[in-house]
């Protein structure tokens, strides 16, 4: 159902991308909705797992982005202002039970296959937005639904990327989003990627979705929390990294199985990279969480809190 049962569009670069190198015997494939909203993979991870050394990886990461080229970006046109004037601010946001994909879609005719950019400018930003995504169809028609006005007004330009993970194994939420991050560089040479969670909408949109010097922690408040920061050193939700800092920390890794534990694991990679995380104020970082049972096969990760899992050194994608 959902976006298993979206009209499949094969990309540009092949029906079907083989991943080699990041998720033990992984196959991913390229989809899309009808209406083109957002770039769809759908990622079944196998039971049978094969190491592959590190150096490999890093030589296909080096390879897969270097600088390639895209026609849809103008060079002709002026480059948008430093700080959009079609911001508004923090925004009512609201949540209709008869929200349906059609909506969505006619909302952003503007939108080819997730991807924007500014019709009367040259965009300052190159983002990938990349959704982990299972049995959550119509938390994801929400967030697409406020996301695509969101970053319209920042004249930004933008593709979303929903990576699915399909059959019944425990979710994997970090190796989901190193399946996207290896997706988007095939696509364009995005300059920041922004690792979003299905069920978090922004209210503010001076909460800019763009990269900085530092990695950058963009839900300070929520809702759920009275707005305040989940606890001391919290770096999960939604998090933005350039291509750089996310190879300097080789990603986030692929042993954490159900809920929990990945994103404290990424704080301590960019900890022991020497790097300080960054957040907007917390006046503009401010999201909704969109109610929402424990899924079965999302179960609490029991080694989410392990020093052992939290403190390894050697940082591999293939852990």
């Amino acid at each position: 159902m959902g976006l298993c049962t979206a009209i499949k569009k094969f990309s540009r670069r092949g029906k079907y991308a083989v991943l080699i190198g990041l998720l033990l015997s992984v196959l991913a494939w390229k989809a899309s909705f009808s209406g083109a909203t957002d770039k769809t993979i759908r990622v079944n991870f196998a039971a049978t797992q094969t190491p592959v050394k590190e150096d490999e990886l890093r030589g296909k990461l080096n390879s897969w982005t270097a600088a390639p080229s895209h026609s849809n970006i103008s060079t002709e046109k002026e480059e948008c202002p430093e700080k959009s004037p079609l911001l508004m601010g923090a925004s009512k946001l609201s949540f209709e039970s008869s929200l349906t994909l059609k909506d969505v879609e006619h909302e952003n005719k503007v939108v080819t296959e997730g991807e924007y950019e500014p019709s009367d400018c040259k965009a300052r930003h190159s983002v990938a937005i990349l959704i982990p995504h299972r049995n959550r169809e119509k938390h994801l028609l929400y967030l697409l639904h406020h996301l695509h006005p969101f970053l319209q007004r920042q004249q930004l330009h933008y593709a979303i990327y929903v990576i699915h993970q399909a059959g019944d194994a425990t979710f994997n939420r970090a190796k989901l989003l190193n399946v996207g991050y290896l997706e988007a560089i095939k696509d364009f040479s995005w300059e920041c990627f922004i690792f979003h969670d299905v069920d978090l909408v922004p209210e503010n949109d001076h909460n800019l979705y763009v990269c900085d010097q530092q990695p950058k922690h963009l839900v300070v408040g929520r809702n759920v929390t009275g707005y305040k920061l989940r606890y001391k050193g919290y770096f999960g939700g939604v998090t933005a990294m350039t291509k750089d800092q996310f190879f300097q920390v080789n990603g986030f890794s692929n042993n954490y199985w159900g809920w929990g534990g990945e994103d404290d694991d990424l704080r301590v990679r960019v900890e022991q990279q020497k790097m300080t995380i960054v957040r907007p104020p917390a006046d503009v970082a401010r999201y909704t969480m969109v109610f929402h049972k424990r899924d079965t096969g999302n179960q609490v990760n029991k080694n989410s809190s392990s020093p052992e899992m939290l403190a390894k050194k050697e940082l591999k994608f293939e852990e």
